[in-house]
């Protein structure tokens, strides 16, 4: 199992290491938007990996182009419906105005 750490509410879950971050999330109760039903084509799901990138799936082509779109996009953005857990420990920060 991976650890994942849910900023700002200070959630701690444990989850099978290839989960999406966003079945993760909703698992440990955390609330999260997701228009598309984790599709990966509405973008409401963007948060930012504070610790454990590399854990992470990579980033696909379609994944990116969607974080190319989006304001306030950053090195630590992710779609949580598109990056899988691993292995190690992550710890995700949840944008506020969800």
């Amino acid at each position: 199992m991976t650890t994942l750490t849910i900023l700002p509410a200070g959630i701690t879950y444990e989850a099978a290491p290839g989960t999406t971050l966003l079945a993760a999330i909703k698992a440990a109760g955390a609330a999260i938007m997701s228009k598309c039903g984790g599709k990966g084509e509405c973008e409401a799901c963007h948060l930012y990996v504070q610790e454990g990138r590399k854990s992470l799936s990579k980033i696909q082509k379609e994944e990116n182009a969607k974080l190319d779109a989006i304001v306030g996009v950053s090195s630590k953005s992710r779609l949580a419906c598109q990056a899988k857990l691993g292995e190690e420990p992550v710890t995700v920060e949840l944008l506020t105005f969800v």
